[in-house]
């Protein structure tokens, strides 16, 4: 058991806490069961596992499909486990995974027969984007862009809100306003959000195949985007609200696509 802070496997896991450090080793962070067990469950690769005693005996299948996938495996003390990971309450469990190589990059991009999409633009907050990631995930949703802009799809907080969707859902940074463009070229209804827009969101028809575009937490869509769209929607709030945090928005249009297409048979796979 590995119990000393000095260990330089543990020294090096410290590390990376810090992004620049991550992508250095070009490795993710993967601190919790759930993250743990849905990469096992993709068949994601493992780098290093560390987990405690603890954790093995309470979730011992967990650990056993942990242990045949990881290249290395260190059973630590809580005390080390707490030093590696960023959580006030850590479950017993940290391991890293490399990051989606470019021939992954390619294979988990949404694909062209999009039916249900997001786009989302110089999105800052980690918690919404694994928020978003989630629910899209729970909804159907074929997938996401996210602007280069944006908080890091690898950043530990978008996986640990993700709560494992992260590695079921298709999702790539790229260039979204030539992407937006293109799709709506390709007959794809692109839907941009903003408080200014006369259509409530109900009103639109979402049984066709649809991308939502979804803005910054202050600021909303750019200009650019805005143009790259085929219409415009707004969620109406009562007076005095400002707005819906952007995740809650998200949930609301992914769930009144999925209501209009409840047993029509669009987009139930």
């Amino acid at each position: 058991m590995l119990t000393s802070l000095q260990n330089a496997t543990v020294k090096q896991l410290r590390k990376l806490q810090q992004a620049k450090e991550r992508r250095a080793q070009g490795v993710l962070l993967l601190e919790g069961t759930h993250l743990v067990e849905a990469a096992c469950i993709a068949n994601y690769p493992l780098q290093v596992l560390c987990y405690t005693e603890g954790w093995q005996q309470r979730y011992p299948n967990i650990c056993q499909q942990a242990l045949e996938q990881a290249e290395q495996i260190e059973l630590v003390s809580t005390a080390v486990l707490k030093s590696i990971v960023s959580t006030v309450t850590p479950d017993g469990v940290v391991a890293t995974a490399p990051r989606r190589n470019a021939w992954q990059e390619a294979a988990s991009q949404p694909g062209e027969a999009i039916s249900l999409g997001i786009m989302l633009e110089t999105l800052q907050d980690p918690g919404n984007l694994g928020t978003i990631i989630r629910t899209a995930a729970a909804a159907g949703s074929d997938g996401l862009w996210l602007s280069d802009d944006s908080v890091s799809l690898e950043n530990p907080k978008v996986l640990r809100a993700s709560v494992g969707q992260w590695f079921r859902l298709p999702m790539v940074t790229a260039d979204i306003a030539e992407k937006a463009r293109q799709l709506k070229q390709q007959g794809v209804q692109v839907v941009a959000t903003t408080a200014t827009a006369k259509l409530d969101y109900w009103a639109l028809d979402l049984l066709k195949p649809t991308v939502f575009l979804m803005g910054n937490e202050g600021a909303g869509l750019s200009a650019a985007l805005m143009e790259s769209a085929s219409v415009a929607v707004k969620i109406p709030v009562m007076p005095g609200v400002e707005s819906l945090n952007v995740a809650v928005s998200t949930a609301l249009l992914l769930y009144e696509a999925r209501r209009q297409r409840w047993g029509s048979g669009v987009g139930e796979g």
